[in-house]
């Protein structure tokens, strides 16, 4: 079986030692250079060709997400794994702009970053759990922020507003669910003050635009 060739890019001598004792375990890994900063890195890695580059992000001369852009763009079919103190989100963000597949924090198991480099030459993305866990809390901020108008109703309001829109009478839509006409009323009533749209039109071509039906419906 071929192995798998790796740079290694950090400016501790400790950790590149640590790191370095790890790949000599692990049957299948060969640590074909070590460099110090980002342009060394940037360097090695167009001089030896790796299959993967293990990029700190804070060394001198050039920083590890510059050299992760940089070899990228040099090398498309090297993978990079940030190795990395830091577990903000903004790091995280930077680092996959950058291109970088991982993303490992230092204090991580050897049995996980056996696990990172495992993933990303299967072509997945590999987070630390942590970072996982950092990324999805954001993401979940973020859908929050960004609702759309169909969020401001109930399940119940959406419920009528697909029923409105397919041309249900209001009747009719209080015998399907169980409502009273003047439920049913009182319902449509709240969706166009919520979604500031006063006539039945109107919520039809919502409703088509939101995806609640569709424009053949």
């Amino acid at each position: 079986m071929t192995s798998l060739r790796i740079l290694l890019a950090d400016d501790h001598a400790l950790v590149r030692a640590g790191i370095r004792s790890v790949c000599d375990l692990i049957d299948g890994f060969i640590l074909v250079g070590e460099a110090t900063d980002g342009a060394q890195a940037l360097k090695l890695a167009i001089e030896h060709h790796p299959d993967l580059v293990l990029m700190d992000i804070t060394m001198k001369t050039l920083n590890g997400l510059e050299a992760t852009r940089q070899i990228r763009r040099e090398l498309p079919e090297t993978r990079v794994i940030i190795l990395s103190m830091h577990a903000s989100e903004d790091y995280v963000q930077q680092a996959l702009k950058a291109g970088a597949v991982g993303y490992l924090l230092k204090d991580s198991a050897v049995t996980e970053l056996k696990a990172a480099i495992t993933a990303v030459m299967r072509g997945e993305i590999y987070l630390s759990p942590q970072i996982s866990r950092v990324v999805v809390e954001s993401y979940m901020r973020n859908a929050e922020a960004v609702a759309g108008p169909l969020d401001l109703l109930t399940p119940r309001q959406r419920e009528i507003l697909e029923s409105i829109a397919r041309g249900h009478t209001t009747k009719d839509i209080g015998f399907r669910l169980g409502l009273s006409v003047k439920t049913v009323e009182t319902h449509r009533a709240q969706i166009m003050e919520r979604l500031n749209i006063h006539d039945v039109a109107g919520l039809v071509r919502f409703a088509i635009r939101s995806g609640l039906i569709s424009a053949d419906s």
